[in-house]
């Protein structure tokens, strides 16, 4: 018992047992199979499908996106919202759109913001894209 519970001290400092996989189908007999993804159908380990902060498969035509424009300090930013953090790549759709656009650009807040006045643009880039987008505001 004592042996038992220093091997388990040493697999909760190394990360080990709080960080493992979930067991698959039939685990531990010879019918065994990894989890797998419910649309690509790779081990879920080795999955690269879109996923939103619950885990679940999030695909562009399930994230609405809003563009809408605002003015700050004299200036218009152009604002995208409504794409989940975690199963859009903000960073990487941010940097696809500053190079197509020609703009400078960040992502605080969860939103994407471009600077000018982009709005129609944008929105015809996420449909593009595979985004169900629409203009917000006047």
């Amino acid at each position: 018992m004592h042996e038992m519970s220093a091997a388990i001290r040493r697999g909760m400092k190394s990360g080990l047992l709080c960080c493992e996989p979930m067991a698959g189908l039939f685990d531990g007999t010879s019918l065994q199979r990894p989890v797998t993804c419910e649309r690509c159908g790779m081990a879920l380990l080795a999955c690269v499908c879109p996923r939103g902060a619950d885990g679940k498969v999030l695909l562009p035509k399930d994230q609405p996106a809003r563009v809408r424009r605002e003015q700050r300090r004299g200036k218009v930013v152009t604002l995208i919202g409504g794409l989940d953090p975690k199963a859009s790549d903000l960073a990487g759709l941010l940097k696809q759109l500053k190079t197509t656009l020609g703009a400078g650009g960040t992502v605080a807040n969860g939103e994407i913001e471009v600077q000018g006045d982009h709005r129609d643009k944008v929105v015809a880039w996420l449909v593009k894209m595979g985004y169900p987008a629409k203009s917000a505001g006047g």
